[in-house]
C-alpha cells in the first residue's frame, strides 16, 4: 500500500491570505497542497487560475496537487505546468475520447497527472485510461463548492479501483476528496485511499495541526 498522505485544500482558506495559508499547513505537517481549481463552466463555481498557483508555490516547497475542474483542460495544462504545478489531475468526464491524450500531454511536461471521477461516474467508463495514470482522484461529493457532506457510495469505488490496481500490479496513488473528517477517515483509508483531501475540517478548526494528526493517527 502507498503512504497516507495528507493533502488539505485551499479551496477552504483565506485567499486575501494564501501565502500564509500554505506556510501554515507545511509547518503543520500537511503532505502535498490540493488547489480546487474551478472555471464556472465545467462547475458554476469560478475559484482561481494560474496566477494563484503560481504566486503560492514560492511559499512551499510541498508538491502542489492542482486538480483542474475545467471544461477543455488540456488548454490549460502548460499554465498550470509553468505556474509550479507538480501534479495536474482532469476530470474524465471533461476530456471524452481525448482522455489518454490528455493525460500524455501532462506527462510530456514531467509531472505526474491524475485522473478525477465525479461520484455518478463508474471507474468502467474511463477504461484504459486507470492503467495510465499516476493517481486516481474519487469525489466523493459533487464538484463545485466545498462543505458538502461525503457520499457514502463512493467508498466502495475507492475499493473496486485498489482491487484492480493490485491485480495490475500498478502502485497507482488513490485520492478522494469531499466530506473528510476525523470521523470518517478511518473508512476512507480501509477502502483502499492513500491521499486524503481535507479542507474544512482542516481550515474550520481551531487548530489546524492537531487536525492533521488527528487525520493521520486515524488512517
Amino acid at each position: 500500500m502507498n503512504r497516507t498522505l495528507i493533502a488539505p485544500s485551499i479551496l477552504s482558506a483565506d485567499f486575501a491570505a494564501m501565502g500564509e495559508a500554505v506556510k501554515t499547513l507545511q509547518k503543520n505537517g500537511a503532505d502535498m497542497i490540493h488547489c480546487d481549481v474551478m472555471d464556472g463552466t465545467f462547475v458554476p463555481a469560478i475559484t482561481f487560475g494560474a496566477q494563484m498557483v503560481s504566486a503560492i508555490r514560492p511559499h512551499t516547497d510541498l508538491p502542489l496537487d492542482v486538480h483542474l475542474m475545467c471544461a477543455d483542460p488540456q488548454n490549460k495544462i502548460a499554465d498550470f505546468v509553468n505556474a509550479g504545478a507538480d501534479i495536474v489531475t482532469v476530470h474524465a468526464e471533461a476530456c471524452g475520447g481525448a482522455l489518454d491524450d490528455v493525460l500524455r500531454g501532462i506527462r510530456s511536461y514531467g509531472v505526474r497527472c491524475g485522473v478525477a471521477v465525479s461520484p455518478d461516474t463508474p471507474l468502467q467508463k474511463i477504461g484504459g485510461s486507470l492503467e495510465r495514470c499516476d493517481m486516481l482522484l474519487i469525489m466523493s461529493v459533487h464538484p463545485g463548492r466545498g462543505g458538502q457532506k461525503l457520499i457514502e457510495r463512493t467508498l466502495a469505488k475507492a475499493d473496486e479501483a485498489r482491487r484492480f490496481f493490485e491485480r495490475n500490479g500498478l502502485s497507482t496513488d488513490i485520492e478522494m476528496d469531499g466530506g473528510i473528517t476525523e470521523e470518517n477517515v478511518a473508512a476512507v483509508k480501509a477502502a483502499g485511499v492513500n491521499i486524503i483531501v481535507a479542507g474544512s475540517a482542516v481550515f474550520r478548526s481551531a487548530d489546524m495541526g492537531a487536525t492533521i494528526r488527528a487525520l493521520r493517527e486515524r488512517v
